[in-house]
């Protein structure tokens, strides 16, 4: 997986762009010292990044995140410290922003600098088994909402088409026309295709650009 100073990540509910987006940190933080994930989802409080603060603290990687994520109190903040993510150059994050065009319009705040800078990568992470991204037509609709909400154009793709823990490697297998259709009528190309560790060596050399994940607690 390559990766530019910023890494966007964004999905409709259910596409698991959580998980990838920790998982992408971890990876990002082997290769770079001054690494960051920033959650900037205030619309869904349920899946969050900050579920996996102890992960991300043993692996040395800065959190930035609302204070009241994860709390009892649900409130639409954001955190002060977000600012950082344009401004100190010399850091390299991975960005978990909303799960649909309202989720993504805080992106909007940030949008300009990231755009003036122009080393980002502004990812889509879609999943043809959740109910309104099973076919390439909706999920490239859904897409559209986002890029309109936040302001930022997509430039790749994330497959990350999955069933949770009952996944089995038919599920990817079959899930690649689906994803080529989305990436031919986008005009944008499959970055990598997600698949949870345990079942990497059985899809190895069969998925070009094959991203294992390290599946978090109570991520979706």
């Amino acid at each position: 997986m390559k990766y530019k100073r910023i890494t966007l990540l964004c999905g409709h509910y259910g596409s698991g762009k959580t998980n990838v987006a920790v998982n992408m940190a971890l990876d990002l933080k082997r290769r770079w010292e001054n690494t960051a994930i920033a959650d900037l989802d205030i619309v869904n409080p349920y899946f969050r990044t900050k579920d996996s603060r102890r992960l991300l603290e043993a692996a040395g990687i800065q959190l930035i995140c609302s204070d009241y994520a994860g709390g009892n109190l649900d409130i639409p903040a954001l955190p002060g410290q977000m600012y950082a993510l344009t401004d100190d150059r010399s850091l390299k994050a991975v960005l978990d922003v909303g799960g649909d065009d309202r989720g993504a319009l805080v992106l909007g705040r940030l949008a300009p600098a990231i755009v003036e800078e122009n080393d980002y990568q502004m990812l889509a992470v879609i999943n043809r088994y959740r109910p309104l991204t099973r076919d390439a037509v909706s999920t490239l609709q859904v897409m559209r909402e986002i890029e309109y909400a936040g302001g930022v154009p997509f430039t790749g793709i994330v497959n990350n088409s999955n069933l949770g823990e009952e996944t089995v490697p038919g599920d990817l297998l079959s899930s690649l026309s689906y994803a080529g259709e989305v990436s031919r009528l986008s005009g944008l190309p499959v970055v990598c295709t997600a698949v949870k560790e345990s079942l990497y060596p059985q899809l190895e050399g069969k998925i070009p650009d094959l991203f294992p994940l390290r599946l978090q607690p109570k991520i979706g």
